[in-house]
């Protein structure tokens, strides 16, 4: 099993023979413009895609699946739905199935529970992108886990530390967590995504399991940066099963 972080959410999973991308944002830096309900008059994404657009193409062509959690367009953008082939398999939970079946998807793998696919078992888990009205208009989000006989990851997308996600770990036992820090919030409210306290937490809950942390440095609303979130995971002595991952970094599990 590998990781590579491309930007932000998006992932290359490779897993039991299969190259899965999770949340693909593929549009150039500014190509989102400005995010609503913040301060910020910076253009996102903040940071382009670690390679050109040439490499970019000839990755997605040796993509098995794409995984997708919800449909924010920091997960899923109009270069994403551009550019991927419309017969590639969709993986995602049966609520945005019909919206990404309105883009061209033809090969829509929606999910009420788990399924497997490939030999691979992936089941849909609960997130809270946030509290109170923020909560609320952020809408319901998801996650995945991803399990073969031997290794289980689990992708947590956009959530802050919450119940559910300790039930998603009692119940799935992962040895990998993927979380998204950063700590994003907008102009009122909490946090909409994982803090570097939520991230401790989590930490703490799941003792043996590797913590994988992405979504930094690349939309305006995130408070915390990689080397904040690292200086944290220092201060915790955390460090040797917590990771912060950068842009184009390869990670074997």
């Amino acid at each position: 099993m590998k990781l590579e972080l491309w930007r932000n959410a998006t992932l290359l999973l490779q897993l039991g023979g299969k190259n899965i991308l999770i949340d693909p944002m593929l549009g150039a830096k500014g190509s989102l413009g400005k995010l609503p309900m913040t301060d910020s008059e910076l253009l996102n994404p903040l940071v382009d895609l670690p390679f050109s657009e040439e490499e970019l193409k000839d990755k997605l062509s040796k993509i098995d699946a794409v995984a997708v959690t919800h449909l924010h367009p920091d997960h899923w953008d109009e270069k994403a739905i551009e550019f991927l082939d419309k017969n590639i398999p969709v993986i995602c939970p049966e609520i945005i199935a019909e919206k990404i079946a309105e883009s061209g998807f033809k090969n829509i793998i929606s999910i009420k529970d788990s399924i497997i696919w490939e030999n691979i078992n992936i089941s849909i888990t609960e997130g809270q992108h946030g509290t109170g009205e923020i909560g609320e208009k952020m809408g319901k989000v998801n996650g995945f886990v991803f399990k073969t006989e031997d290794q289980t990851l689990y992708v947590v997308g956009d959530s802050i530390w919450y119940e559910g996600i300790a039930a998603e770990i009692d119940k799935h036992l992962p040895q990998h967590i993927v979380v998204a820090g950063g700590a994003a919030t907008f102009a009122v409210g909490d946090p909409i995504i994982m803090t570097s306290e939520d991230i401790i937490k989590l930490c703490e809950y799941a003792p043996n399991a590797s913590i994988l942390v992405t979504h930094l440095e690349a939309v305006s609303h995130c408070k915390e940066n990689r080397e904040y979130i690292q200086k944290k995971i220092n201060e915790n002595d955390l460090e040797n099963r917590c990771l912060v991952l950068q842009d184009g970094m390869e990670y074997s599990l």
